[in-house]
């Protein structure tokens, strides 16, 4: 014979399913973003736009780190034919995040695919209200 669940073990249950369901779909308006940044810089790289892809790369960065008409013009003979997240962590209070990316590009001058590692570093700029790039873009010349 079954044991009866008493009502108050069922309000019980159903109370902390609740409170679970509301703490899983609640959201942090800066993680949506993150997810969201990813999404459109991965869309963006996947359809091989370098030029937009180069919006996503902080100012900070791009002080230190130029970048060149040479990289754009390298970047612009390649169309991605894979991109695969390989890992990712978050950092610094959700504030930084780190990706590992696998590219495949495929070299239309030379007919040629090759596998770029792309190791990102995002941060949040609370100013902005928005997800930087602070490693760059993906570097055609790196051999894997």
């Amino acid at each position: 014979m079954k044991p009866a669940i008493k009502p108050l073990q069922k309000t019980a249950a159903l109370f902390f399913l609740t409170i679970f369901t509301l703490v899983a779909c609640t959201s942090n308006p800066i993680e949506k973003s993150r997810g969201e940044t990813f999404k459109q810089y991965e869309t963006i790289i996947r359809w091989s736009q370098w030029d937009a892809a180069a919006d996503f790369v902080s100012l900070e960065y791009q002080k230190e780190h130029p970048i060149t008409r040479l990289e754009m013009d390298r970047l612009r003979l390649f169309r991605v034919t894979a991109y695969t997240l390989r890992s990712t962590g978050v950092f610094d209070e959700g504030m930084t995040a780190r990706q590992t990316v696998e590219i495949k590009m495929f070299n239309t001058q030379q007919a040629v695919e090759r596998t770029v590692i792309d190791e990102q570093e995002w941060r949040y700029d609370e100013e902005r209200k928005r997800w930087l790039l602070h490693s760059g873009l993906p570097d055609p010349t790196q051999r894997y």
